[in-house]
């Protein structure tokens, strides 16, 4: 490589203003930085040009004679670097993100003479030049500080370059060449850094491919003027009160009413309800928001020190918002938080460790609810819905965005159909969205029946109407009016259904799930169930968790498998069986969700269970009334034989059978008439009940009937 001579390198035009224009904006106000450092290496290379004899020889850095080793070995160590000279001052934008993240103005020349070569591609010529290695294209360590008269045998300079000190901390200098000593190690800035300092505003690449979402301040909102000390005040609320009263809207007013840095958790039910209500309180108090969900791998940890950087990068304003966290959120923790002029809001449903992160005031947050009234939020989201939108959404408690979510889909669902938007349209949007991940655990059920199909006395179907409104209205008396006692308790909603096998309990389950728009899950006894100790009660805590956060209604059929009475402790099977139901008394005392047990005997279910049943509807056997109803409404849609109406009416009466035997005993007869090519005939049905009583092993009344 041959060495430019001090005329050549005064003489090389400045910036791309020789290619066609000067720059303008961010860019111009860079390349007019550069300039500077390219005068102070123009003058190092003339320095170097004027006392290097090899200076014009073409193979210059890629060999190094005797007389240059020699001439090498005889410079004092530390020659040739003054005293740190006067620093010009840098351009707005670098002097901003110096400010911003600490830096010095000796740090700004330092990230100056790193990212010249990433802008002019001159420097790279110059630096092989200096560096005297026509491979080495980049300012190392120690070029860097010679282009600013010290060396790395300063310790202030030196400094600079430690791992804790803002440039490294900050991600805005990386170090390459590990295996070289600090002096010799290449120096480079992020891509994002320097597309920052050209007025280039864009995400990170390795942010956007890890879904990180930039939520800019909402149109015409304004930063608050409020800071730490009176944002008590602005919020309206005691921030020492107690956290029954506290709600995700209340906690996201006061994080975006609190101007300094703050470092937030908040337990919620990990729906994503508290992360929304902060992320729209800090929208609309005029500060954009970086939200990222981690995914749990080891990927997390560089993405979160990529968000750290981008959230100063943008200013003070800018807040992350992270949900949910992984399951070991240490590490990441840790990173998010080591920056405390950061605003930092952790959201998940396990309560914060301080282990997470032992050098960082995090404020603990406990039990936020959704926030704003969902209702508030699904009427702006559909203004022309007609019909009683309360009655629609009321099973639904979930808020924030993913109402919004929901009424859009169901919006485009109306749409779609060329019809207005009505209940059916939002029961389906919302299902689609809380649908829970119970795997092999649960089989759901869509309800297709209605009250109209129930064949039950006035008090059992009243009873029924009853577990309906309790599920609708439970936030409104158990959180608006605090009708919900101490001690942890939740906002569920559980019933117990008893009767005789076939008096239509698991129909009511699904019956009261179509009524409230949700979907029935089904829990599979066998998968739950464990031969191993304390397997059960992982699966049971697996479905409970699931349910609390997403909108179903569960039911446990043949509950008093699991829901049974303890007995007395006289083997360790005894113990364990004990155990089991220890933990299911305890963890209904805290369930959100909506749950259903049924069972042939009320008996077998343990009286402390009962005790924190919110219902307990009976189902009668059906008397003749009630089962020549059955017998009419199971053979409505089949062809019948004039006059079966009245033979109805004495099966209805000789025949005491259930309603589920009574479907069975119509679906037999219409088996029966479909063979034949016919209508359903009295002796079909004759020979249907017949069935039912001889399946069950009980004596057939009227001996001798049959087809």
């Amino acid at each position: 490589m041959t060495g430019p001579d001090r005329d050549t390198v005064a003489a090389a035009p400045r910036g791309p203003s020789a290619a066609g224009g000067p720059a303008t904006g961010a860019a111009g106000e860079l390349l007019t930085v550069l300039e500077e450092l390219r005068r102070a290496v123009a003058e190092r290379v003339a320095a170097r040009s004027a006392a290097d004899p090899t200076a014009h020889d073409p193979l210059r850095g890629m060999y190094m004679t005797h007389e240059s080793a020699v001439e090498l070995a005889a410079v004092p160590v530390g020659s040739g670097a003054g005293p740190v000279p006067g620093l010009p001052p840098l351009g707005a934008r670098l002097g901003s993100l110096v400010d911003r993240f600490g830096l010095s103005g000796f740090d700004g020349w330092i990230l100056l003479a790193g990212l010249a070569p990433d802008v002019d591609g001159r420097f790279e010529a110059l630096y092989g030049y200096l560096n005297d290695d026509v491979g080495r294209r980049r300012a190392t360590v120690s070029l860097a500080l010679e282009l600013l008269g010290t060396g790395p045998w300063e310790p202030v300079a030196r400094a600079r370059f430690h791992p804790d000190a803002p440039l490294i901390a900050g991600g805005l200098l990386t170090l390459e060449d590990e295996e070289r000593p600090l002096p010799g190690r290449a120096v480079r800035v992020p891509e994002r850094v320097i597309a920052h300092l050209l007025g280039d505003e864009r995400l990170d690449a390795l942010l956007s491919d890890a879904g990180v979402e930039w939520l800019p301040a909402t149109a015409g909102s304004s930063p608050s003027g409020t800071d730490g000390q009176n944002a008590k005040q602005d919020t309206g609320q005691d921030t020492g009160q107690d956290t029954e009263r506290d709600t995700g809207h209340e906690t996201a007013a006061r994080i975006a009413a609190y101007r300094r840095p703050v470092r937030v958790h908040l337990r919620d039910k990990g729906d994503g309800d508290g992360a929304d209500a902060v992320t729209g309180a800090l929208r609309a108090a005029g500060r954009s928001v970086l939200r990222f969900r981690p995914r749990g791998d080891d990927k997390d940890a560089g993405v979160a020190r990529a968000l750290v950087r981008e959230a100063r990068l943008r200013g003070a304003g800018t807040a992350l918002v992270v949900e949910p966290l992984p399951k070991e959120p240490g590490p990441l923790v840790r990173t998010l938080t080591e920056q405390q002029d950061v605003t930092v809001v952790l959201a998940g449903p396990v309560a914060y460790d301080p282990g997470w992160a032992p050098r960082s005031v995090v404020i603990p947050v406990e039990d936020v609810s959704a926030g704003a009234d969902p209702l508030s939020v699904w009427r702006a989201e559909l203004p022309d819905y007609a019909g009683d939108l309360a009655t629609a959404v009321g099973a639904y408690r979930a808020g924030g965005e993913r109402v919004r979510r929901a009424a859009r889909a169901a919006v485009t669902l109306a749409d779609f159909e060329g019809v207005p938007v009505g209940p059916g349209h939002v029961r389906r949007s919302a299902r689609l969205l809380s649908a829970p991940l119970l795997g092999r655990f649960a089989r759901c059920v869509r309800p297709a029946v209605g009250f109209t199909d129930l064949v039950l006395p006035g008090e059992p179907l009243g009873m029924l109407g009853e577990l309906v409104g309790r599920a609708r209205h439970r936030d409104r008396v158990l959180g608006e009016w605090r009708l919900r006692t101490g001690g942890g308790r939740g906002r569920g909603v559980v019933a117990l259904f008893a009767g005789d096998s076939g008096t239509g309990k698991t129909l009511a389950a699904e019956v009261v799930a179509g009524e409230l728009g949700l979907d029935l899950y089904v829990i599979d006894l066998s998968s739950v169930v464990d031969k191993y100790v304390g397997e059960t009660e992982k699966n049971l805590e697996r479905i409970f968790a699931e349910i609390d956060r997403t909108d179903v209604v569960l039911l446990f059929d043949e509950a008093d498998a699991v829901f049974g009475k303890r007995s007395e402790v006289r083997s360790s099977h005894d113990r364990y069986a004990n155990l089991e139901s220890a933990f299911l008394l305890q963890r209904l005392e805290s369930f959100d969700g909506i749950a259903i047990l049924t069972t042939n005997l009320r008996a077998n279910i343990d009286e402390a269970f009962t005790r924190r049943l919110d219902m307990v509807v009976d189902f009668p056997f059906p008397d003749p009334e009630a089962r020549l109803r059955l017998w009419r409404s199971s053979l409505a849609g089949a062809p019948r034989e004039p006059g079966l109406d009245d033979g109805l009416a004495a099966f209805a009466k000789e025949f005491e059978l259930a309603g589920g035997s009574i479907r069975a005993g119509a679906a037999t007869a219409a088996y029966l008439a479909a063979a034949r090519g016919g209508a359903v005939t009295s002796d079909d049905v004759r020979a249907g009940a017949r069935r039912e009583y001889l399946k069950s092993g009980r004596l057939v009344p009227g001996t001798g009937w049959g087809p």
